[in-house]
C-alpha cells in the first residue's frame, strides 16, 4: 500500500543537523523510505538530526522502531550522534515514553529546523513485497526491544507472528 497522498515526509539531506518534517500518519505502510534516508545518511558520516513532529497526525510502533534503530547506529558512530525529536504532540510523546524512548534519543520542544529548509520529498513506493515489508516491521521491533527490554512483553505476539510468516521459527 503507498503512503497515504495526506502522509509525506520532507527532508533536508544538506542541512546540519539533517532536518526531516513529517506530515500526516507514520507508519509500517510508509517508514520504509525513512529507514531507507537515515541508513544512507549514517552511513554517509551524518551524525546529527532533527525531526520535526509538527504536522504528524500520528506514528505507530514500526515506525517508532525504525527511528530506534537508527537512535541505536547513533550511539555507535564516532562521535556520537543525536537523533532530536520535536513539536511532538500530546499523544506521540506518550507513545514515545511509553516505549522508553525518550531515554534513547533526545525529546527537545526547543530544537527545530529553520522553517521551510526541508527541500526534497523522500519517494515512499508503494509496498508491493509482503516479505521485505515484515523483515522491516520485525527489525523495528527487535530495535524497540534493544532500546527498552521492557518493550518485549509488549511485543512478543508480533515478534512470534512476523517470525513465523518469514519462516523464522
Amino acid at each position: 500500500m503507498a503512503a497515504s497522498p495526506e502522509s509525506q515526509f520532507l527532508v533536508n539531506p544538506e542541512s546540519d543537523p539533517i532536518a526531516l518534517r513529517i506530515l500526516g500518519r507514520a507508519s509500517f505502510q510508509n517508514c520504509a523510505c525513512v529507514k531507507e534516508f537515515l541508513d544512507r545518511m549514517i552511513d554517509s558520516g551524518k551524525r546529527r538530526f532533527v525531526m520535526d513532529f509538527s504536522e504528524c497526525a500520528g506514528m505507530d510502533s514500526t515506525f517508532l522502531g525504525v527511528l530506534a534503530g537508527s537512535a541505536l547506529r547513533l550511539r555507535k558512530t564516532d562521535p556520537v550522534g543525536s537523533l532530536i525529536l520535536c513539536e511532538l504532540n500530546e499523544r506521540n510523546l506518550e507513545l514515545v515514553q511509553n516505549l522508553g524512548l525518550n531515554r534513547l534519543l533526545t525529546v527537545d520542544d526547543r530544537a527545530t529546523a529553520p522553517a521551510g529548509s526541508e527541500t526534497d520529498s523522500l519517494e515512499c513506493k508503494p509496498v508491493t513485497d509482503e516479505v521485505a515489508n515484515a523483515r522491516v516491521v520485525l527489525e523495528a521491533h527487535k530495535n524497540l526491544i534493544e532500546a527498552d527490554a521492557d518493550n518485549e512483553d509488549k511485543f512478543r505476539d508480533v515478534l512470534s507472528f512476523l517470525k513465523q510468516q518469514l519462516g523464522e521459527d
